[in-house]
């Protein structure tokens, strides 16, 4: 079993920038993939960013692509987002995910949730 826990969220005005951590505790090993998604209300569950623990290989969506940076530390166990320049369209709900082995862009695909953090941008 994996634990994730999310934070970092808050409210932000327009232009912006917010760092999200995600700490894992429990069965971690380094052939995971750790996944960052988000989701507003009334839209689907998007995929906003990804990486693989064990290579550190990464992969950023092109909604969020030159605004986001995904890093880890492996030691702390803790995968972080960093977002910048943020719009009030990244207004969501953002979740930490993980699944062994690969990486997937699909949310489905993914095994262990964390609570999520709500970020907010607004003037």
């Amino acid at each position: 079993q994996v634990q994730l826990v999310e934070s970092g969220g808050g409210s932000v005005q327009p232009g912006g920038s917010l760092r999200l951590s995600c700490a894992a505790s429990g069965t971690t090993h380094s052939g995971y993939c750790m996944g960052w998604f988000r989701q507003a209300p009334g839209k689907e569950r998007e995929g906003v960013a990804r990486i693989y623990v064990r290579s550190g290989m990464s992969y950023i969506h092109d909604s969020v692509k030159g605004r986001f940076t995904i890093t880890q530390d492996t030691a702390k166990k803790t995968v972080y987002l960093q977002m910048s320049s943020l719009k009030p369209e990244d207004t969501a709900m953002y979740y930490c995910a993980a699944r062994m082995w690969s990486c997937s862009i699909s949310p489905d695909d993914y095994n262990y949730w964390g609570p999520g953090t709500q970020v907010t941008v607004s003037s």
